[in-house]
């Protein structure tokens, strides 16, 4: 499919055929990508998207053990100021 760059006040921007949009599944928030082939637009990820879920899993398995035994990673903040 063809399109044409049209001039959007001082920027240039592409109409994209609503048809498309709703194929694609896009709508809000997308993401650029420049590839070598050329410009990918996709939609924008949700930070944390299924953690709710995920949480519900592992509570319904009871799966509730430390991942970090010893947390050796513990940074000096977390040895002697934070309130756990």
């Amino acid at each position: 499919m063809k399109t044409q760059i049209v001039k959007i006040g001082n920027s240039k921007g592409l109409r994209i055929p609503k048809a498309l949009l709703e194929e694609c599944s896009l709508s809000g928030d997308v993401e650029l990508e420049i590839r070598s082939e050329g410009l990918l637009i996709k939609p924008a990820k949700t930070p944390r998207l299924n953690w709710e879920n995920a949480f519900k899993t592992m509570s319904d398995n009871d799966e509730d053990e430390l991942l970090v035994e010893n947390n050796e990673a513990a940074t000096t903040f977390e040895k002697e100021k934070w309130r756990w």
